[in-house]
This record gives structure tokens, sequence and C-alpha cells, in this order.
């Protein structure tokens, strides 16, 4: 199952248009390469076409099809490769990568999925890797510092993922994402003012537009309640639940906030609508319990330790398969 911060990087990608760049940029524009590159064969125009239009699995049939009488085409390689990277096949779109590369050298966007890819691994350190290459090709696409920077963040490398933020907001001014994840660095780096002021930032710069985004809204409130603020919080709290009804962590925060300031059962409602939501969270199961302890329901109090305990026992399971299984897949 893929993480749910996975997956939501890959959201983002879909979103902000990086699955839709390969259609813009030509492979020698996009690599910075002055090298003349044929125009694309009208299969693939329509490969990519389908592709864009959401008809993944045409669009798959299409370029395999192509690739059958055409093994030693670059770009059927590449276009198969962001076609599985959309597909969250990550290791298939590896593979098309790399067969493409050895016709012709990737651009800085081909590299940028290639880091995406290994995102979707959890392979950190390859994916910052091929991110850094990609922006070294191409400084100027902030995308691809954004995705660098979410990436040094999850390897804990904050002053790198600090860095890397700035850039992607240098290229584009007042970017809500940039600029919350750029407090989230702040705040590993234990920098607790920079990292509300970068929230309020983000607050600020998306306060009239009609579709917003929860992330700073939960991130300020997560690090008010953090800091014993939890009266201050639960306004930003609850707008982050406004926003995203279904996200569990702004249910967990909001009943941490209300357990705070012994608003106990307004804590259970919001604690058991975070565990509603994701259910084989056992720290979820266990912060619910001691609410329903708290309120005198001994019963339901055990029967959610209980569950804590099995499902932390399931993952430390998983944990100790899941290195053997990883290292077997590559």
């Amino acid at each position: 199952m893929v993480p749910a911060s996975v997956r939501l990087m890959i959201l983002l990608a879909v979103g902000m248009g990086t699955l839709t760049i390969w259609a813009q940029t030509s492979p020698s524009s996009a690599s910075g390469s002055s090298v003349a590159v044929p125009p694309l064969d009208p299969v693939l125009v329509k490969a990519k076409s389908l592709f864009e239009k959401g008809s993944v699995l045409d669009a798959e049939r299409l370029t395999r099809s192509y690739l059958e009488s055409h093994p030693a085409s670059a770009d059927g390689h590449f276009l198969l490769g962001l076609i599985l990277f959309k597909a969250v096949k990550a290791k298939d779109s590896l593979a098309e990568y790399a067969a493409g590369a050895k016709y012709r050298d990737p651009s800085a966007y081909d590299l940028e999925v290639v880091g995406l890819n290994y995102v979707l691994l959890n392979d950190y350190m390859n994916a910052d890797k091929w991110l850094t290459r990609s922006v070294q090709m191409d400084s100027h696409n902030w995308e691809s510092w954004y995705y660098l920077g979410r990436t040094k963040y999850n390897e804990n490398r904050f002053e790198e993922g600090v860095n890397a933020f700035r850039q992607a907001l240098k290229l584009s001014s007042k970017n809500v994402k940039a600029e919350d994840n750029l407090g989230l660095s702040y705040d590993g780096l234990g920098r607790k003012q920079d990292a509300e002021q970068a929230y309020r930032d983000a607050i600020r710069w998306q306060s009239e537009l009609l579709q917003q985004d929860p992330g700073p809204y939960l991130d300020l409130g997560t690090l008010l309640v953090e800091q014993n603020r939890p009266q201050d919080a639960i306004p930003y709290l609850q707008q982050a639940v406004q926003i995203s009804p279904q996200d569990p962590k702004a249910h967990q925060q909001l009943g941490r906030a209300y357990e705070r300031l012994n608003r106990l059962a307004e804590a259970q409602v919001e604690l058991e609508k975070a565990v509603a939501a994701s259910p084989n969270d056992g720290a979820l199961h266990y912060v619910l319990g001691q609410v329903y302890r708290r309120l005198g329901m001994k019963d339901k109090a055990q029967a959610e330790f209980e569950k804590s305990t099995e499902l932390k026992s399931i993952q430390a399971g998983a944990q100790v398969i899941g290195p053997a299984a990883a290292s077997s897949e590559h």
C-alpha cells in the first residue's frame, strides 16, 4: 500500500501540472541541449494525447505496441515511463527510463519523474540524487525545487529543505504549498517562530482563494497545540477540518486541542472521526482510549488500548519483513 504522504505527492504532481509538462517541452529544450531532436512520431503524439485526457490504459497499450516495432525509441520509453509513473508502477517506470536513456540523454523533466518514482519506493536517497540532477539541468522549474525540498524534508535534511523551498518561492512567488513546507522545514530545525510566520504567510496568501489548502491551517494549529496554546490552535484546526473533513490528522489535532482544554466530549467526537478515517493507526486508538478513560468509559477505553497493541504488533512484524522484501525487489 502506498503511504498517504506519497499518494499526496502523486496528487500534487498531477494537480500542479508535472504530469503534463512532457507535452509542453521538447526533449532538447527540457534538457538544455542544443542537439536537434526529430519531431515526435504521430503514434506517440496520439498516445500522449490519450494520456493527457486520462485514458491511461489506452495510452499504455498504444505506446507498448509502438515500442514493439520501435524498441530503440527513447521517446517511446520515456513516455511509457511517465504513464507507468502515473499508474503508480514505480519499478516498471524506472525500467523504461533506463531503457530510453540507452538511446538519448534524459531531460531535466525525465529526471524529475525518475526522482518521484524513487519517492514512491520510499528510497529518498535516490530520489534526492535524481531530483538534484534535475534542478542542476534546469534551475528554473519551481516544481522540481519543491519536490526536492519535500525529499530533503523526508530525509530530515531540514536546512537543505529550507534552501530548496526558498528557490521554489523565488520562481513561484506566494506559492502556498512551498511556503507551508518551508514552515515545516523551519519547524524541523527548531525555528518555531520562523515556522509560525511561514504558516501564517501561507494562510494569508490563500485567504481570497476559493479552493484553499488545509496544510497551513493544520500545521499552524499543530504547532500551537505543541506550544500549549490549544485555545489559539482551535480556529485553525477547525478550518483544516472544514476544508478536508476526511483528513485524520486534522481531527486528531483538533481532538488534542480540545483534550488540553478538558473539553473531553468534543475531543471524543474528533478522535472518533480520526479513527474512522484511519482505522489502522494504532496511535490514534491509544489516544482515543485515553479520552474514553478520562470520561469513565472503561470498557471502551480497554477495547481501544487492545486494538492499539494489536495494530502496533502487526506494524512491528511488517517492519521486520519489509526491508528484506524491499531489497529483494531491487
